[in-house]
């Protein structure tokens, strides 16, 4: 089975700078440049594992939302294994909508800075601060393990607290991120921030934390997730506009490749 890209170009749910509308071309740019070749890490050629469905229409869309929602549904209703490409991180619950249509009992692994867990963020219950809070709200994962949180504050400890999250906080380090990923069972969601990132490694997003993940650690952790779990992903918040030198874009493509090995 291959894996289907999909793009997401959305933003305007983004709290800060906008800009990640533009993250799934340079994406898919960077994946076939020249520079490097298309092998992961187990020796995958991963091109020949995806077909590219194109980006969505958001802009032209009556409900952005639903357009997400039915895009992610058609996949899966053609048996696909999608791998969305953002776009600010409010498209992830539209996305876990669709999923857990067709996908009983899911577990979302959400890697980031963040825990987008707020009720309301600056009045918005769409932002890209409060997809989980929406998530969990509807029932639609019964377990959402949480890694590399950085940022958590009173509200959002709260909502964790009330939804049961798991979270294994930055500064409990690797070691016990590798266990709570070995306790995952499918089937299994991912949702990946690049924000997860220190910004030394990631400088091209919308909402910098300094003192997080190394690229090669947010390989080791993708890699370790157990084999035959993920039934799909998404990659979110790249800005492209602060990007130096397509820096961002290249981990985008090198962590994307890794994905692309676990799903298959």
């Amino acid at each position: 089975m291959k894996v289907t890209l999909l793009g997401l170009p959305w933003d305007l749910d983004s709290s800060y700078h906008r800009g990640a509308a533009l993250a799934p071309p340079r994406i898919r740019a960077v994946l076939k440049n020249e520079s490097t070749n298309s092998s992961n890490e187990d020796g995958i050629d991963v091109l020949e594992h995806i077909e590219d469905a194109g980006d969505l229409d958001l802009e032209a869309a009556a409900d952005p939302r639903t357009a997400i929602e039915e895009g992610v549904d058609g996949l899966l209703r053609a048996g696909r294994l999608p791998l969305l490409l953002g776009g600010d991180h409010s498209v992830t619950w539209p996305i876990v909508r669709a999923m857990s249509r067709h996908h009983e009992n899911l577990t979302i692994l959400h890697i980031d800075a963040h825990s987008d867990l707020y009720d309301t963020l600056y009045g918005s219950r769409t932002s890209h601060g409060c997809p989980f809070a929406r998530i969990l709200e509807e029932g639609r994962a019964r377990r959402l393990v949480q890694l590399g949180i950085r940022t958590l504050n009173g509200p959002q400890r709260e909502q964790a607290e009330r939804f049961g999250v798991e979270i294994v906080p930055m500064r409990a380090g690797i070691p016990a991120m590798l266990e709570m990923l070995s306790t995952l069972t499918g089937p299994l969601y991912l949702s990946l921030d690049l924000d997860v990132l220190d910004p030394a490694f990631a400088p091209g997003i919308s909402h910098p934390e300094p003192g997080g993940l190394s690229t090669r650690e947010l390989v080791t952790l993708i890699q370790a997730i157990p084999a035959g779990l993920l039934v799909g992903a998404d990659l979110v918040e790249l800005n492209p506009g602060n990007d130096t030198r397509d820096m961002t874009a290249r981990v985008a493509a090198k962590v994307l490749k890794e994905i692309v090995g676990r799903l298959i």
